[in-house]
């Protein structure tokens, strides 16, 4: 190529535009019609359309930036400061605190819901106070069908207990607390709907969330099985930018109340890819009717092209995992001799899983393979992890909406044309 193109008032042909561009001619006449860019005509005998130098270097840096911003919203670089959840091969730290230490030191979940939205220490022991306002579950459960999807059944009764709360609308930090301690305790109460309204209004009146979680799924209360769940709560609070915070973010920022903007994390949680992923599990852990059955279930699924969902992370190395999973597999494996015998099968049955991935050298599990595995060692019900995920993560979301609103800033992105050229 002509060295005179490094010169800023170089005029350039369509070829040399194209290259410094690193696009075909076509993309180039394209930005061209779109508008993108400036063409000059020909000079002399020559008819071919010229194009300058400095228009290219803008474009190209444009294009550049554009396709940054683009990565950064699939796992790429940072998008937005935050004070809340740094991402560590260790795990997520919250406010400095590694979450897994917090959950190995047994912290209660509202003790580490109060920090992740406060900053401030609160006593190891915090209880919160029940609202003297009953969420009226008997009469919602009602409303559902018996067989309605837990993922349908979050929203009703937050958007119902919402209705009756006349100062929602107030988005001081002092108003917006007791709301999200309230918010919590109606997801976990929510838990046994539309089952049963009976263990419903039990678990609203539970001393503790994990406690309430428990009496939600009709599971027994020792002292090992409250703490399993604290740190299975603890550990799904908040993992940074997730697609369900992002989402309560965006809402936060256009100054939605705290409880429209958690009903955006919810929605975005309900999808397949996100907090829909441990019901993937359970499917796969349905093919496994025997020990025996995982090799082959394993090779199957590699034979069919399929992978095996709640296995790898895009945000931890390969080499060693999530360490949230290793975690809870440990507490899982703690409870292997005392699991209720109805769910022994689907236990046994998850560690043949893990064992049988390990042995084929594939990923290693994650987040909600080893919750899967935590909750048949409890003794709770297929399909529960994904109502358990909404109750932990509440903690997150709230924590970002506080950090969201209080930066005053909308969160709007842009969007990169690729359509039809404009017509002319």
């Amino acid at each position: 190529m002509n060295q005179d193109i490094g010169k800023p008032g170089k005029e350039l042909s369509a070829k040399e535009a194209a290259a410094l561009l690193g696009v075909k001619l076509p993309t180039l006449y394209a930005y061209v019609s779109r508008g993108m860019l400036r063409s000059l005509p020909g000079t002399g005998s020559s008819r071919a359309r010229r194009y300058l130098r400095a228009d290219i270097e803008a474009l190209r840096d444009r294009t550049r930036g554009s396709a940054a911003a683009a990565a950064a919203l699939r796992f790429g670089e940072p998008v937005l400061d935050s004070g809340i959840t740094e991402m560590l091969a260790e795990g997520p730290i919250y406010r400095g605190k590694p979450a897994l230490e917090l959950a190995s030191a047994g912290a209660r979940f509202e003790t580490v819901a109060e920090w992740l939205w406060r900053g401030e220490e609160v006593a190891p022991d915090l209880v919160w106070p029940v609202p003297t306002a009953s969420p009226r579950l008997a009469g919602l459960a009602r409303l559902l069908p018996a067989d309605a999807p837990p993922a349908s059944v979050r929203p009703l009764v937050l958007a119902a207990w919402a209705a009756r709360d006349p100062g929602r609308f107030d988005g001081h930090v002092g108003a917006v607390l007791p709301r999200a301690r309230t918010v919590s305790r109606l997801l976990a109460a929510s838990l046994a709907l539309p089952a049963s309204p009976e263990r419903a209004a039990e678990a609203w009146e539970a001393r503790t969330i994990a406690e309430a979680v428990l009496i939600a799924y009709g599971c027994e209360r020792s002292d090992a099985a409250v703490r399993a769940v604290d740190a299975l709560l603890v550990l799904m609070a908040d993992h940074e930018l997730n697609a369900s915070t992002f989402a309560a973010r965006v809402a936060a920022s256009a100054k939605a109340d705290v409880y429209a903007a958690v009903q955006a994390g919810l929605a975005t949680l309900s999808g397949p890819l996100h907090g829909g992923a441990s019901d993937q599990v359970e499917a796969v852990l349905r093919e496994i009717a025997s020990v025996s059955d995982a090799t082959r279930v394993v090779n199957e699924r590699a034979r069919r092209g399929e992978p095996i969902p709640g296995f790898g992370h895009p945000l931890y190395a390969a080499s060693l995992g999530d360490p949230r999973a290793t975690a809870l597999i440990e507490i899982a494996r703690g409870f292997g001799p005392d699991a209720r015998s109805t769910n022994a099968e689907e236990l046994h049955g998850m560690f043949a899983l893990f064992d049988a991935m390990a042995d084929a050298h594939r990923p290693r599990p994650n987040v909600d393979a080893a919750a899967v595995a935590l909750r048949a060692a409890l003794g709770m019900p297929a399909g529960a992890v994904a109502g358990i995920f909404a109750v932990g993560r509440s903690a997150g979301w709230v924590a970002h909406i506080l950090e969201q609103s209080e930066s005053g800033q909308l969160l709007r992105p842009r969007a990169r044309y690729v359509g039809p050229p404009r017509a002319l």
